[in-house]
């Protein structure tokens, strides 16, 4: 199976820097487990997380950004349920 994430962020609202740096935070976790991730230009404040089709977060329907940790462990859950993410499974 393809894992594909895929960020769609709005242009308007400056969030290119933000979703750039989620990707890379996830392509560096999930390095040899994602086979692509997509940066998506949009509008209308919009700020979505989708993986293999499936949305994994609304900026709109969550009220904000995911934090880093609790974005890990979304996508992890959708390629690799079983995997351990080390510090970012663990209770602060």
């Amino acid at each position: 199976m393809t894992n594909r994430v895929d960020i769609h962020y709005c242009t308007g609202c400056r969030w290119l820097m933000r979703s750039a740096w989620m990707a890379q935070e996830l392509l560096t976790t999930f390095e040899g487990e994602l086979d692509e991730l997509t940066l998506h230009p949009g509008t209308g404040g919009i700020f979505e997380v989708w993986v293999n089709g499936t949305q994994i977060w609304s900026r709109k329907e969550q009220g904000g950004f995911p934090d880093i940790k609790q974005l890990k462990q979304l996508v992890r859950d959708k390629i690799n349920p079983q995997r351990d993410l080390g510090h970012s499974d663990r209770q602060v």
